[in-house]
């Protein structure tokens, strides 16, 4: 543990729960109080509500994108172990991530997996195969294991990934986050990777844990730099004292609480491959200002411009102390304000058991939505931006709240599965406890992933709608321990097919066989003053009279990165009026003439 130190800023500690009489009293004058703002609701979205014969109803306006798994059969044959021997160790509950990426620039998605590997004290596991495998994109909905031939050789207790071009050469790299410390790979081009963490200045503790990681260009000077978010302060002594026991099951899989938190790291790319680890020069080490001790439990982060100053700022997901957001001061420095941006607690002021992280501009105007997937019982969180740092939980009149509620969910993003130009939700989920259902019989180990629509574009009323098997097919919701997930096109035909890792179980791959009845825009960026992926950058597309924007960022839900390629649904429209680029670098770029249904290369201008 590390000193109090009076230079470093300190957060009171997460609220306390109420006694239970006074939570009753607190839920009977809070119902009083809200009562007459439904009553409101209600009348001013019953007037909201299509006129009958309308053409605009949920009803007939449900998509229909079936998903099928076809992992296996594509050749991602990869199964994920934790390891577990019955002692029930706290990291053995958190999965791994996966990434996809495309390391031989040949235009198509390749796929990076993590495992975990055997505990160090373990017997040696002959079987494995080590803790990362790369599977290169064949082109015809077929995938190879190159991870051989990569030269990747790995194993360590591993959990997440981060993809960029960190040294601007044009090939991409990566970076894997793990229990006992973490790894840098270059990529050298003809299909091989190196580990370069000691020569880039990326030695860690022994004793550090790893989770969500992101490359962002935080000072925009044009290269790659990286954030670690870091769980808790974890070692097998604290576990067992910890002395976690469930009545019915003994001892059991429990929460952080019992373990003092972490601190975030920053690393600052200073060229050359080097990086200078900067997070508490940058404001980000945290204290809780009771103990004294490092704050953050983090599992999840949101690399995004929440004010549109042009300056990347973060949002962390922490697991039962509050969410932070880092405002970006523009001079190296972060400023934290979650409590008073409105997305470091829940509507009643407490913490939640967050996981997996995303933004995305759900209503296709300027406010900017943040989903978070939370514990059992706290349901997904959807806060939407009501001024530039100024967000409240939306949850509830979107759609998502009271069908999220029971389930635990770990992978959270925004994508347009439809392509119909509005962005729609998918959570995946599955519980930490095996046993669960011998204690509570509302819940289940695993849980079916969760695909919300987005009805806006359809019902004036809005929000969002649960499809059902007849709207995206039954194998996307047979029930899984899901922790991972990201979105690609993996077959080149437009719509965007999910991966899913399982915790102890086999890669799910979901191919989105839409009907091809709309129109897209996939584009791909490449910096020059910028960043070379243009991590960061914005694309605002006017369609008719819609505006889409999205952001480059490869960085999403939970210790995963999608394509860096944005696709943009398009509907039944057949012509983009124009196409913006608001470059990190400060350049804004507007395009007038874009082909549409193909993949657009555009380069910055120097």
């Amino acid at each position: 543990m590390t000193p109090l130190d009076s230079q470093e800023p300190q957060l009171k500690p997460a609220p306390t729960r109420p006694s239970n009489i006074s939570l009753v009293f607190t839920l009977v004058f809070g119902l009083l109080a809200v009562l007459p703002l439904v009553v409101f609701f209600y009348f001013q979205t019953s007037s909201l509500k299509p006129e009958s014969g309308s053409t605009a109803t949920q009803t007939n306006d449900l998509p229909i994108a079936l998903f099928k798994e076809v992992g296996a059969e594509s050749g991602l044959r990869f199964t994920h172990t934790n390891s577990a021997s019955g002692l029930k160790w706290l990291p053995e509950t958190m999965g791994s991530g996966s990434a996809f990426l495309d390391y031989d620039s040949d235009g198509r998605p390749d796929v990076l997996l993590v495992n975990s590997d055997s505990w160090p004290w373990s017997p040696p596991n002959s079987a494995s195969q080590g803790s990362l495998r790369l599977f290169h994109n064949l082109g015809d909905g077929q995938f190879a294991d190159a991870t051989k031939a990569s030269g990747i050789n790995l194993k360590c207790y591993g959990m997440g990934l981060a993809v960029g071009d960190y040294d601007n050469d044009g090939l991409v790299d990566f970076f894997v986050t793990a229990l006992g410390g973490n790894h840098l790979f270059k990529n050298l081009g003809g299909g091989k990777f190196t580990e370069t963490s000691t020569e880039a200045g990326l030695q860690q503790n022994p004793e550090d844990w790893g989770t969500s990681c992101a490359f962002l260009d935080f000072d925009n000077d044009g290269d790659l730099d990286l954030f670690v978010c870091h769980y808790v302060q974890w070692t097998r002594e604290l576990d067992l004292a910890a002395q976690y026991t469930l009545a019915g099951i003994g001892r059991a899989y429990g929460p952080p609480r019992n373990f003092s938190g972490s601190f975030p790291s920053l690393y600052r790319n200073d060229g050359g491959g080097r990086f200078t680890e900067i997070s508490k020069q940058a404001g980000l080490h945290l204290r809780d200002s009771g103990t004294g001790l490092p704050l953050a439990k983090s599992l999840g982060v949101a690399p995004v411009d929440l004010d549109g100053d042009g300056w990347i700022d973060l949002i962390v997901a922490n697991d039962t102390v509050q969410n932070f957001v880092f405002h970006n001061e523009r001079d190296g420095t972060f400023k934290e304000v979650g409590a008073m941006s409105g997305l470091a607690y829940d509507s009643y002021g407490g913490t939640r058991g967050a996981m997996g992280i995303d933004s995305g501009r759900f209503l296709n105007d300027d406010s900017l939505a943040v989903s978070i997937g939370n514990y059992a019982n706290e349901m997904t969180a959807l806060y939407v931006q009501r001024d530039r740092l100024l967000f409240s939980d939306e949850a509830q009149t979107q759609g998502i709240g009271a069908a999220s509620r029971e389930f635990l969910t770990f992978g959270v993003f925004f994508f347009d599965l439809d392509l119909d130009g509005w962005l729609d939700l998918l959570t995946v989920n599955g519980h930490i406890e095996p046993d669960i259902k011998k204690i509570n019989a509302t819940q289940s180990y695993r849980q079916p992933a969760q695909l919300f629509w987005n009805q806006r574009g359809s019902t004036p009323a809005g929000g969002f709608k649960q499809l059902t098997q007849l709207e995206c097919g039954a194998d996307l919701l047979e029930p899984m321990a899901a922790r991972g997930s990201a979105y690609a096109d993996i077959d080149g035909d437009g719509d965007l097919d999910v991966l899913v890792t399982q915790l102890n179980g086999p890669v799910r791959l979901f191919r989105n066989d839409l009907p091809k009845s709309h129109h897209w825009l996939k584009i791909k960026l490449v910096g020059t003053k910028s960043n070379r992926d243009a991590i960061g950058a914005w694309i605002t597309a006017k369609v008719g009279a819609k505006t889409l924007r999205q952001q480059v960022m490869p960085t999403r839900g939970y210790l995963s990165q999608s394509e860096l390629p944005v696709t943009l649904g398009l509907g039944t429209a057949t012509h983009v009026e124009s196409l913006t680029i608001a470059w990190p670098s400060g350049i804004k770029q507007v395009l007038n003439k874009i082909v549409i249904d193909q993949l657009t290369v555009i380069h910055e201008p120097r």
